[in-house]
């Protein structure tokens, strides 16, 4: 009996002696070279920061060199255990299809991020519209883009979402044309209007003298005539201008006797003499 629990301790000796220092040397592993990682990211990031490297970029490539050196750190963990990496390897690449399929989603979103750092439709910092949304790109990262509303709310797109839809970059062209369309009254003079309107143009420093701007009767509605005013501008004017412009006209058309008139319509009743006498005779 004694002999028999002697050996059971013993065993139990040499398994805690073997084991547990690789237990002990794997976590030790595992916790400085994830320290490490997020290490190498950081430095990274401020090194490609400091060279002014695009903004675009900084985020894809630090975390790729985040996931690379932690799946480093993974694999030297499993060998600490004995575990041939190299089988584990092909292992790991025959049970890649499989991994691969359940992940078709996260898998697209990662090479659609890869697609939009290559072909650059957009920086951060550009104001864009896609899939359904308008916003500033604040990030491209490895499986998401991420926008900030006007508003300042934040939305997370995934980057097939993205690469997959329409993409409007109102930020990529140096300047922008406002498109202004004005009603004024069929009793107006036409030609009145269009002089206020291009004097408008004309004292406003912000409103490019090349291209010229377009100023034209666009429509005979049912309420008004309708002039379309085409100014280009630099593309941080355009909204001020807009805004000030819309304000502008207003003010210096009714100024001058031009109305700006809204939809209406004029109602005749005819009174049926026969019908009435019929109905009252019955």
């Amino acid at each position: 009996m004694e002999s028999s629990a002697d050996q059971v301790v013993q065993t139990v000796i040499t398994m805690v002696s073997t084991w547990g220092l690789r237990v002990i040397g794997a976590l030790a592993v595992l916790i400085i070279g994830r320290m490490a990682c997020g290490l190498a990211r950081s430095a990274v990031r401020k090194a490609m920061e400091k060279r002014d490297v695009d903004a675009s970029l900084i985020p894809f490539l630090s975390g790729m060199v985040y996931f690379t050196l932690l799946a480093a750190v993974v694999i030297a963990v499993l060998g600490i255990f004995g575990i041939e990496t190299t089988s584990l390897i092909a292992v790991l690449g025959t049970a890649g299809l499989a991994v691969g399929l359940a992940l078709q989603g996260t898998l697209s979103n990662f090479s659609s991020g890869v697609m939009l750092l290559l072909f650059r439709p957009f920086r951060v910092g550009d104001f864009v519209d896609t899939s359904g949304v308008s916003g500033t790109v604040a990030e491209i990262g490895l499986f998401s883009t991420i926008l900030n509303t006007a508003d300042n709310v934040k939305i997370i797109i995934p980057n097939s979402g993205v690469f997959g839809a329409t993409i409007k970059n109102f930020s990529a062209n140096d300047t922008r044309r406002n498109d202004i369309v004005l009603g004024i009254s069929y009793d107006d003079d036409i030609g009145q209007a269009i002089g206020i309107v291009n004097q408008i143009l004309e004292k406003d420093e912000r409103v490019l003298k090349e291209p010229a701007p377009v100023v034209a009767v666009s429509e005979l509605a049912d309420s008004s005539v309708n002039l379309v005013v085409r100014p280009w501008c630099v593309k941080e004017d355009y909204w001020n201008l807009r805004f000030d412009l819309q304000r502008g006209f207003k003010e210096q058309l009714e100024a001058a006797g031009c109305s700006i008139p809204f939809p209406q319509r004029d109602v005749h009743v005819h009174q049926a003499n026969g019908a009435d006498a019929t109905s009252q005779g019955s």
